[in-house]
């Protein structure tokens, strides 16, 4: 069985999904991440994401939110 690993969301294929484990940084990012949903437990899947530090796009739950490469690189996911 493989044994779950621990991305970014910047790290993740288009398609792949995780649960978010970790958000790095302080507690600005920590609460505009948790307005739109992104908090450790939920499931998450990147979309898409612009090559060359564009926005990357995730859903989670029923919605889609677009958020900027540094906020991605700092949202931790485990993927299987």
């Amino acid at each position: 069985m493989d044994e779950p690993k621990r991305i970014t969301v910047r790290q993740m294929r288009a398609g792949q999904s995780g649960k978010v484990v970790q958000v790095l940084g302080g507690p600005g990012l920590v609460n505009r991440l948790n307005s739109l949903g992104i908090r450790p437990g939920k499931r998450i899947t990147k979309v898409s994401s612009v090559f060359m530090r564009g926005p990357v796009t995730i859903q989670i739950d029923r919605a889609q939110v677009a958020i900027g490469y540094g906020m991605a690189n700092r949202i931790v996911v485990e993927v299987t």
